[in-house]
């Protein structure tokens, strides 16, 4: 089996942008955002902050510069942050609570990376001179290392309640924020109402280049706007990319529940293949983790085999591989996808 197009399944970061969220890029009135003088910078911000009900936000190049913008604004050094173990915001931004902020972690194991109110109560650190001020819980919706499990309405307000009891922020990092609210129905204020910030990604399912949009009180937005030109971040006439995250917001929130069936289609169908355990086999929105351990293949040999059918996958932690869905993959990609794993598998 081979094929001329690659179909890239690594993250729905692959995405490009559409010949008509280029025409809005190219359309984009522009000017000076950090005089605030960029009109569709504006526009997006405004938007954005009022779809996840919050006073105001700040355009950022990337979803990890909100989550550590965030933590520099909610965090003081020796201060600690609570979240799951598998957390992006723990596992996968190099460090930079503790490089940037100097925060403290304390990650909690959470099944599936959603964890209770009692599970704070317990990690609170007495108040006492020897421990470090428990100051900040952190929340990831969807989470990504559980194969994109939502975290439900009611858990998020019973978390935020404990943190609140106990004079700690909230924070949501919401990369994925839409494709849970997508799956679940629930609106993304009501989702972000709980939390003191909440960020949510342009460059991942809704197809944008580049870019995330923090949000908060307008107290907060002005002190991460301070951060954000600490940290090099003026973009200038940004509004080139502010117009694709505006286009993307127009034109590709409902279709996410297109990645969420082509998911639950491609786990379906591994879930049928000798030496696959898709370990999220009840997928509830884009992402779908597969272990081969039985088949007993090394990872990255799979991941290889997988690759020479033009089809991409990632090593992701544990053995496991990571198949993600997005706006530039087909049903008729995930036929070509368990395919090409049959026989990658088949293969000796």
């Amino acid at each position: 089996m081979t094929r001329n197009r690659l179909i890239d399944l690594v993250s729905d970061t692959a995405t490009r942008p559409s010949a008509s969220m280029r025409k809005a890029m190219a359309d984009a009135e522009v000017g000076d955002e950090q005089k605030g003088e960029d009109p569709s910078t504006n526009a997006l911000q405004e938007r954005v902050a009022d779809l996840l009900g919050k006073e105001a936000a700040v355009f950022l190049p990337s979803g990890t510069m909100c989550n550590q913008i965030a933590l520099l604004v909610h965090c003081r050094p020796g201060d600690e942050v609570i979240g799951a173990d598998v957390a992006h915001i723990f596992t996968s931004e190099a460090g930079g609570g503790s490089a940037l902020a100097g925060a403290q972690i304390w990650p909690i194991a959470a099944e599936r990376g959603i964890f209770t109110g009692t599970a704070v109560e317990a990690a609170l650190r007495p108040v006492d001179r020897h421990n470090p001020r428990s100051r900040l819980v952190a929340i990831e919706q969807t989470v990504n290392r559980s194969g994109g499990a939502v975290w439900p309405i009611a858990a998020i307000e019973e978390v935020a309640a404990v943190a609140r009891r106990h004079s700690l922020g909230v924070h949501m990092d919401g990369a994925r924020i839409l494709n849970a609210v997508v799956a679940s129905g629930v609106a993304a204020r009501r989702m972000a109402a709980p939390c003191d910030s909440v960020w949510l990604d342009l460059s991942k399912g809704l197809g944008c280049p580049v870019g995330g949009v923090l949000a908060g009180s307008r107290a907060f937005i002005d002190e991460a706007w301070r951060w954000k030109h600490r940290l090099g971040g003026a973009l200038r006439q940004s509004g080139v990319l502010a117009a694709a995250g505006l286009y993307a917001l127009d034109h590709n929130v409902a279709r996410l529940a297109e990645d969420h069936d082509h998911a639950r289609r491609l786990a379906e169908m591994l879930g049928g293949i000798a030496g696959i355990r898709v370990v999220n086999p009840e997928v509830e929105t884009n992402i779908v983790f597969i272990d081969c351990a039985a088949s007993g293949r090394k990872t990255h040999d799979i991941v290889a085999a997988v690759g020479r059918h033009n089809v991409r996958v990632g090593a992701s932690y544990g053995g496991m591989i990571r198949a993600v869905t997005h706006l530039d993959v087909t049903a008729g990609d995930m036929e070509t996808a368990a395919a090409a794993f049959a026989e990658a598998l088949a293969a000796r």
